[in-house]
């Protein structure tokens, strides 16, 4: 792995083939003493990219800590090539897969942000289902969305929203933080049913801490309660941040991040 700057170009990997050929961007960061060394894995959400202000964080402190860090942007999204009407949380997760085994990292910490936390879930899974994968030593989930198509979504469609996914593939609606229309695929939310994780106990065989703040308006706070109960195997620890909103990314929420990290990346 390299020292990022983000002033120069990423490092791009392809992921696919064919027509599914897309070019995956990244930053890597190499741990400052040892490759035992803990390498935290940042995983954006939905319409999010590595250039976010608690990616751009997540660099920062491992560089202080002399940590490894990955981050890098899904298909159609930020630098990375693809369309963003053909991403799903299979393809998100495959490239997830894919820049980990480029970076190859002993150990990791994975940090999920909204839609992060579900592909960070589903990762997780993956790798404990593989014969080599680096040592999980703890998951951060930043007001996580695991199953929002399933959960969030598809229950509020209005008719006019179903029309659209059955006429045309996808609806548009509104954008809190940009003023471009997030847009939701057909492809997107039948692809969600396949990658259900609030289904049964998930297992994920490591320490998990949840940062969830009680004003967000895009995952409700029990949603958050909700994962909980589906990870009775593990150590959860879930904050419940009374003023937080859905980005979590004052200096107070960020100082929670990092110390939530730290604490799996730098264990005493």
């Amino acid at each position: 792995m390299s020292e990022p700057s983000e002033s120069s170009p990423p490092e791009t990997i392809t992921v696919g083939s064919g027509e599914n050929a897309r070019e995956i961007a990244m930053r890597l960061r190499k741990p400052k003493k040892s490759a035992s060394q803990a390498t935290i894995l940042w995983l954006s959400g939905y319409r999010s990219d590595m250039g976010g202000s608690k990616a751009v964080d997540v660099d920062a402190l491992a560089e202080r800590l002399g940590l490894g860090s990955i981050r890098f942007d899904y298909s159609g999204h930020g630098s990375s090539g693809g369309d963003f009407a053909e991403g799903t949380i299979s393809r998100w997760l495959e490239e997830a897969l894919a820049v980990l085994a480029h970076a190859k990292p002993k150990r990791i910490v994975v940090v999920g942000s909204s839609m992060g936390g579900w592909i960070a879930l589903r990762l997780v899974q993956a790798l404990r289902a593989g014969k080599t994968s680096p040592s999980i030593m703890g998951l951060v989930l930043i007001a996580p969305a695991p199953d929002f198509t399933i959960d969030l979504i598809e229950p509020n469609l209005t008719a006019v929203e179903r029309d659209a996914l059955a006429e045309q593939g996808y609806f548009e609606e509104p954008s809190a933080y940009s003023p471009v229309p997030n847009m939701y695929t057909r492809k997107l939310i039948e692809d969600g049913r396949a990658n259900q994780v609030l289904s049964g106990i998930i297992e994920t065989g490591c320490p998990v801490h949840i940062l969830q703040g009680m004003q967000d308006k895009d995952v409700p706070h029990g949603h958050a309660m909700k994962l909980v109960e589906h990870l009775p195997a593990d150590d959860v620890v879930l904050t419940l941040i009374r003023d937080g909103d859905h980005r979590l990314s004052r200096p107070q929420d960020l100082e929670r991040m990092r110390e939530a990290i730290t604490a799996f990346a730098v264990p005493l």
